[in-house]
């Protein structure tokens, strides 16, 4: 057993930490160059203590069917949100894509998954699994990728978007975490890529996001089927910082003239301003 120090050591994202919260006998919380990745609680992994990672787990919850699900996770970090459904759905079939193999290294020696959790794990870019992996085999596809603050510009494009459809069940969801701020040129490019690709998207972010009051992340979320929209908006409501979802109308005036990212105009997210997520 390590002891409960903190734990540096360099990755292809930069310095990857690891530090224990001394509040909570064995959480940690995992940065890469000061930019925080993941949290983690080894003995309760339905504690989501970033907002972000609740909506998706909120997404996660309320995706069909019931029981297990099979879900393609595009980075990796921590693993938080892979324990979690682990535990919330046993059974569950789970890979895990992170082209950081020594960050994934690091993470399954300090805070190792637990027996028979159904995660496996593969160090690969996040494009190629989705162009390799069998059409049709995913109950969701969940996009967390940030080369240390930033999306990959590649990995915002219409094809990236077509690609991870293309593995979805027809119930099946795509949920992205996003960061943007004002004026929100990338958001709103994101969501007019994936309303070229899905018949049904919702956007999920605090009300201070979405007014431009400040930087944040923002979950996209896509499908072919209904989206569960009241049930989400009902639970975002409920989190110790309220979110909203926005669809139908609301999401066409925010997305107004922006359109699709074609591959040779993507752009990775915009750098965040100094100190939105750093940590000292």
């Amino acid at each position: 057993m390590h002891e409960p120090i903190p734990v540096s050591r360099p990755v292809a994202g930069g310095t990857a930490k690891l530090m224990p919260d001394v509040d909570r006998e064995r959480a940690w919380l995992l940065t890469v160059d000061g930019a925080p990745q993941s949290y983690v609680d080894l003995d309760d992994p339905g504690h989501l203590e970033f907002e972000y990672t609740r909506r998706l787990a909120h997404t996660l919850d309320l995706a069909r069917p019931a029981g297990p699900l099979d879900v393609l996770h595009l980075g990796g970090g921590g693993l938080t949100l892979p324990r979690y459904l682990a535990a919330a759905r046993p059974g569950s079939r789970q890979r895990v894509v992170d082209n950081d193999r020594a960050l994934l290294d690091l993470v399954t020696e300090y805070l190792p998954l637990p027996p028979g959790s159904g995660i496996t794990l593969r160090a690969e870019d996040a494009l190629a699994e989705l162009e390799r992996a069998a059409p049709a085999s995913a109950d969701a596809v969940v996009a967390d990728v940030f080369g240390g603050s930033r999306i990959p510009a590649h990995l915002t494009t219409l094809s990236c978007v077509r690609a991870a459809a293309r593995l979805l069940r027809p119930h099946g969801v795509y949920a992205a975490n996003v960061a943007d701020g004002a004026p929100f040129d990338f958001l709103r490019s994101q969501v007019a890529t994936f309303t070229a690709v899905f018949r049904e998207v919702c956007l999920i972010a605090e009300p201070a996001v979405l007014r431009g009051r400040r930087f944040g992340n923002a979950v996209l979320l896509g499908s072919a089927e209904e989206l569960p929209v009241t049930a989400l908006g009902r639970r975002v409501a409920a989190d110790a910082f309220p979110a909203r979802v926005e669809y139908g109308a609301a999401l066409r005036r925010f997305t107004a003239g922006a359109g699709p990212v074609l591959n040779g105009e993507a752009v990775p997210s915009p750098e965040p301003p100094g100190g939105a997520f750093s940590i000292g």
